[in-house]
């Protein structure tokens, strides 16, 4: 299997992987590079793969697409009323 094919199955992999983990409209803490500060965003779209070559998605408030390794999903609580 060439090298091309097998870097497109492992970002397929890692779309897919974000995509369960994080679906649309959730919470992530964003940063812009390694050590920078965290900001919360809320995604606006599913992970998909730009241009061949990284994992990207979408998100609302923030100016064209982000790599998904600098997305951290946001763990929220059950609240009390979904408890009931």
């Amino acid at each position: 299997m060439s090298r091309a094919i097998q870097s497109q199955k492992r970002l397929q992999a890692e779309v897919e992987a974000f995509n369960a983990r994080v679906p649309l409209g959730t919470d992530v803490d964003y940063f812009e590079y390694e050590g920078a500060p965290l900001v919360r965003y809320k995604t606006r779209t599913e992970a998909q793969i730009l241009s061949g070559h990284t994992a990207v998605v979408w998100l609302a408030g923030k100016s064209g697409c982000v790599c998904t390794s600098h997305c951290i999903p946001v763990k929220t609580e059950p609240s009390a009323e979904a408890s009931q």
